[in-house]
């Protein structure tokens, strides 16, 4: 089990479950560190006082908040772990929701709660088959980091996994960002919901880092003093507008099939009918019909050329 991060006790009532929280998740990134280019020594950040110029040691570090200019509180850890909350030690379910009105972007960090101790078994077991028999969620509050958090409790594979929120008045309104109104047809809504379909997986086991891989094969090869790996070809896709966005849409259907291996029917394709005020040109193959009206319009001028030149 990875290292317990913090331990308290889940307040459901009054019923009380010791538990321990610990990380549901892992950093696989690779990390670098900062080096002088010409020897390779490490660069650190070394951690001075503005005041005295002294470097100091994390023993000799605190917190400290700023009321006015050039004066600044201390506060202490010990000051923060007594302060009267009833969520200082203790993860305080306040109420239930639908699981689906939380809204994604409110979630944060995730955690497992672990069972502290045989005392812990039952009343874990309890909530946990009160949140599986159930279409919701539990709303915490807890205090952690010197801060007091708002949390949901969910069920993942017979574990009560915690996830941080956002607190509502932290997310952002996305209306400044919406673009302005402009009209979808009904065949290009259904073209994109084939593509979604024809796109459609069972999980996200198959996906993995593939530039961390990139990453720590360039490592590898440094290490070893080998050649780099070669770049991937087709790596970069061109940029361009999409005039037509029906046929792209129909392109994606056709390239999502073809990966698939799908040997259904081919899409139907609908054609875009340009509004009054569009100025862009004709497909290629109004063009070429174009082209083949006007030839079979020629030949009965030179007709009439032919007779005024024989008369």
């Amino acid at each position: 089990m990875p290292r317990p991060l913090w331990a308290g006790a889940i307040s459901f009532g009054l019923v009380t479950i010791p538990v321990k929280i610990v990380s549901a998740t892992e950093d696989h990134d690779v990390h670098f560190h900062r080096v002088h280019l010409t020897d390779m020594g490490r660069v650190r950040t070394r951690k001075v006082c503005e005041l005295d110029g002294e470097v100091l040691s994390q023993d000799e570090i605190g917190k400290g908040y700023e009321i006015a200019k050039d004066q600044t509180v201390p506060v202490t850890d010990e000051e923060l772990e007594q302060m009267p909350l009833p969520t200082a030690k203790a993860i305080e379910i306040a109420a239930f929701v639908d699981a689906d009105s939380i809204d994604p972007v409110r979630i944060s960090d995730s955690y497992y709660l672990a069972a502290d101790g045989q005392v812990a078994a039952k009343p874990y077991t309890l909530l946990r088959k009160a949140l599986e028999r159930s279409s919701k969620v539990a709303v915490a509050k807890w205090a952690w980091h010197g801060r007091e958090r708002l949390g949901l409790l969910r069920i993942r594979e017979g574990a009560i996994v915690l996830h941080s929120m956002k607190w509502p008045d932290e997310v952002r309104s996305p209306d400044e960002l919406a673009p302005r109104e402009v009209e979808v047809g009904e065949e290009e809504i259904e073209q994109a919901l084939q593509l979604a379909e024809r796109m459609t997986i069972a999980d996200l086991s198959g996906f993995h880092d593939e530039y961390r891989e990139a990453l720590e094969g360039i490592i590898a090869a440094k290490a070893e003093g080998k050649p780099l790996p070669s770049p991937a070809e087709g790596g970069e896709k061109e940029k361009g507008e999409v005039v037509d966005l029906m046929a792209a849409l129909n392109a994606s259907v056709k390239a999502a099939k073809e990966s698939r291996g799908d040997d259904g029917e081919d899409a139907t394709v609908h054609e875009m009918r340009p509004s009054k005020k569009t100025t862009r040109k004709a497909p290629a193959k109004k063009t070429a019909a174009s082209k083949k009206s006007t030839a079979s319009k020629k030949p009965a001028k030179k007709t009439a050329a032919k007779k005024r030149s024989a008369s």
